[in-house]
Order: structure tokens, then sequence, then C-alpha cells
């Protein structure tokens, strides 16, 4: 006989930020990738969050909303920012939560709050900004960070020249990982998941601090 529902445990990671140029169009293999990796993330239960723009942004919301997805937008309206591409009307009218901020690095800090974990794609000096700052969130809350995944072959040569000319440690190298198809991004989901599981939290300094001063 049954004894009640089974409450499994809530998923460490369920709200996936999507990065990644603006600029490109809908026939850029990028975009087609930013599509199929929002699209199968959003059948699997995730929301897709991104900055409400065009290129990479609205193929993260275009493949949610295919994938019978949530999405928000996290947009600002820039004043005298012509290098910013603004939002996108056909993007943040298909949101279903839009998060208005007041400028780029607020609606950046925004995007990370919302999210429990990134996608980055290809693009240029915004998304190597995002980039850093989730990068260095990460290794400062190592173990009770928000993990990031690199998608895309070309980020093997970024990332080691990076390592060999940059004091990148092995911990920041532990932040993330770079995978090169939308089922290896759920794998990189899975792998991070069962990577948290591991942690001993009884010895956990960050975890002995706060229990301190409860």
């Amino acid at each position: 006989m049954s004894e009640g529902p089974i409450h499994l445990p809530k998923p460490l990671f369920s709200r996936v930020a999507f990065f990644g140029d603006a600029k490109i169009p809908k026939k850029n293999q990028v975009y087609k990738d930013a599509y199929n990796v929002a699209r199968l993330m959003a059948q699997n239960g995730f929301v897709i969050i991104n900055g409400g723009g065009p290129g990479v942004m609205d193929a993260a919301t275009q493949g949610a909303e295919d994938g019978k997805g949530k999405t928000v937008a996290v947009t600002f309206h820039p004043k005298e920012a012509g290098g910013f591409e603004g939002s996108y009307l056909k993007n943040i009218n298909r949101v279903d939560r839009e998060v208005v901020t007041s400028n780029y690095s607020a609606r950046m800090f925004a995007l990370i709050e919302e999210a429990d974990l990134f996608v980055i794609f290809k693009g240029g000096s915004g998304t190597l900004s995002e980039l850093g700052t989730v990068w260095v969130l990460a290794n400062i809350y190592h173990g009770h960070h928000k993990p990031f995944i690199l998608y895309g072959g070309y980020w093997w040569e970024i990332i080691d020249v990076l390592y060999k000319n940059m004091n990148i440690d092995d911990q920041e190298m532990d932040c993330f990982r770079i995978v090169e198809s939308p089922e290896a991004v759920l794998e990189a989901v899975k792998h991070f998941e069962w990577k948290f599981s591991q942690i001993d939290h009884a010895h956990c300094q960050v975890c002995g601090e706060r229990a301190f001063m409860t």
C-alpha cells in the first residue's frame, strides 16, 4: 500500500541564464546552438533567463518557448549608450516575466542573481565581462557557488591560453565545464548536481561560520 507521495529532493539548478553575442543573425550556428540548448533545457523543466536583447538572448527565449518552458528577461533601457544593443521587443514581448534594471551593471548582476547556472556562448566584450564576473564569483564562493557551462569547441583554446598565461589555479578550473552539444549541457548539469552532493558541509568553513552566527 502506498504511504503517500514521494518527495524528491529539489534540484540545485533549475534556472539557467544564457550569455552570448547580441549581434548574430538567426542563420548563424551560434544562434542555432543557443536555440537548441534552450529548447532542450526547457523541455527538461529549466527556466530560461536572458538579457532581453537580440542574438543569443532571442534564441534562448525562442528555444524555451518552443520547448514549452518558462522565460525571464532582465533588461534596462540605456541612455547615451550607443554601443549597447538595448531591449529587443520581439524577445521581451514573449517572455513570461521581465525584470527591469537601471543600468548595465545592475542588469548583469540581476541576471546572475536570477539564475542558478549559466551557459555561455561565443560573444564579444560584453560576454567576456559576464564570463569574468560569474567566474570570479564561482571561485570566491566555491562549494556554494553557481557553476557555468561554456558552449562550443572554441572555448578549449581560449581557456588554454588563459590557463597558460594568467594565474588561474585548479579551483578556478573546477568551476565550469566545456561542452559541444545540447545533450552534453544536460550531462554537465547532472555532473554539477553530483559534485555538489559530494561536498562534506560538516567540515565546510562557510557552513561552520553560518552555524556559529545563528
